[in-house]
């Protein structure tokens, strides 16, 4: 009976708990904090592709924008340019997969070149370096392409696509317009 009274005063008491305990709240606390910075850290990339992304958005509307503002004929690329690309910008679906996007008249993508002045206006380049606002450098690259319309009239399809510059694989934004022969 004496070692069961023992016992019972010995499994009531609380001495050497305080340490085990206060261990387990560290531990707890711990995988806390590591959760809430994995979570910020998380947040934080998240939020520099949505600011990388926004920004190539306005670069390429920036392009769009340029090609709005001057007549039909004279959308066009820089003949020497466009032979002068690499293969980031011959590759992009917007190039045509079987590499038509030679100006052939029977080509069924038929670049649109001319030879423009010097240098070489933004309009009329097909692949330049552009600073964001972030202050970063991104590549826009523009493709044009003639197709005809049933009704008679051509229209030409420009597309912008804008890469990260660090690393030409990533596509971060890409827009395309038709403009109408008949806009002027």
């Amino acid at each position: 009976m004496a070692l069961l009274r023992k016992l019972s005063w010995r499994l009531r008491a609380e001495d050497g708990f305080g340490l085990i305990e206060l261990l387990a709240a560290m531990v707890m606390l711990n995988i806390g904090i590591i959760a809430l910075v994995t979570a910020f850290s998380s947040g934080q990339v998240a939020l520099r592709r949505a600011g990388k992304i926004a920004t190539a958005a306005s670069l390429a509307d920036r392009q769009m924008e340029g090609y709005r503002a001057i007549k039909y004929d004279l959308i066009k690329l820089d003949s020497t340019s466009l032979a002068s690309t690499d293969t980031t910008y011959r590759n992009d679906s917007s190039y045509g997969a079987d590499g038509t996007y030679t100006g052939d008249a029977d080509s069924s993508k038929n670049a649109i070149t001319v030879t423009c002045t010097s240098p070489v206006p933004d309009y009329c380049n097909p692949s330049r370096l552009a600073t964001g606002a972030d202050g970063k450098s991104y590549r826009v690259d523009t493709y044009i392409t003639e197709n005809p319309v049933t009704s008679g009239r051509n229209v030409r399809r420009v597309t912008v696509v804008v890469r990260d510059a660090t690393s030409l694989g990533t596509v971060l934004a890409r827009q395309s317009s038709d403009f109408d022969q008949s806009t002027g």
